[in-house]
């Protein structure tokens, strides 16, 4: 495996700090570049060069699990182990989300709505429960907020918008252009936490234009609405957006780019049986959904 590695990372460090590193020598690195390839290596070979690919197309963040679906997607059929040894070797490695925190506002005069959803982040179609939040986004100008609209059914972000102010102007475009593109018939559910956006008057007019039922987090309860602030986590640490990437216009970019060309058409999500959002509702306009999809109530 060291040898390995040391062949597979020559284009990105100098071979004599590496055999210091790993304690190799440099006659031994050169013997084994020499001996005839068992047939497993060969075999490893090739299925190192799909799993690159695989990884590549996650951008980097998948890891061995992740990786092992994508592959099934391809027809190529590998033990988890196996392809967690390989990607070790070859320095591939998934990230992981960190916790998140509270940054609601919930100190206002608004009144507040009972948590209908009590966490059951599941839902047997489209537009039938929707979960919004707001986050913070560091740029060289300063704050950059970005607020989203979240369809449980498919995890698919179905409304967005970015400003430079947490006024509920915000929350209700994100709401409106999920409202524009979506559609819902009457009695769609759409949670929140308890922040100032949600609870006002100009959001709520919004939610009642289209029949929907309010729901609300427990006062500082972030599980309450775990899914939306899981999206933003993975979206923080995927893009390295907890430091200064560049100006609003640059973040803008770069945001807009992951939502709508990665995170929602190809990004893998274990909870919709490893799809992509638009990959599981294609599958369900189909009639064609997978097994676990009977044991969601």
């Amino acid at each position: 495996m060291k040898y390995q590695f040391i062949k597979d990372n020559l284009t990105k460090y100098w071979l004599q700090p590496m055999l210091n590193v790993l304690g190799v020598a440099k006659s031994g690195y050169y013997a084994w570049l020499k001996r005839p390839k068992s047939n497993q290596a060969l075999e490893n070979e090739k299925l190192s060069v799909r799993i690159e690919e695989v990884y590549k197309e996650s951008r980097g963040n998948s890891g061995s699990l992740k990786v092992q679906h994508g592959l099934n997607k391809l027809g190529i059929k590998a033990s988890r182990p196996r392809i967690a040894r390989i990607m070790k070797a070859r320095g591939w490695r998934g990230k992981s989300n960190r916790k998140f925190r509270v940054t609601t506002n919930s100190q206002h005069k608004h009144g507040f709505f009972e948590n209908h959803l009590e966490r059951k982040f599941s839902a047997q179609k489209p537009n039938q429960k929707w979960v919004s939040d707001i986050t913070y986004l560091p740029t060289s100008e300063g704050w950059l907020y970005l607020g989203v609209v979240l369809d449980l059914f498919s995890r698919k972000i179905v409304g967005w918008a970015m400003g430079v102010s947490l006024e509920a102007s915000l929350a209700v475009q994100a709401l409106a252009m999920a409202r524009v593109t979506r559609k819902p018939a009457p009695g769609l559910l759409h949670h929140s936490d308890r922040g100032v956006q949600y609870a006002s008057a100009e959001f709520q007019t919004v939610v009642k234009q289209f029949d929907g039922v309010s729901s609300m987090s427990r006062k500082g309860n972030c599980w309450d609405n775990a899914v939306v602030e899981s999206f933003f986590g993975s979206l923080k640490l995927e893009l390295d957006l907890d430091k200064v990437i560049g100006s609003r216009a640059v973040t803008k970019a770069v945001v807009f780019e992951w939502i709508e060309v990665f995170y929602n058409r190809k990004r893998l999500h274990s909870t919709i049986g490893y799809q992509s959002p638009v990959e599981f509702e294609e599958a369900w306009s189909r009639g064609k959904m997978p097994n676990f999809m009977s044991t969601i109530s």
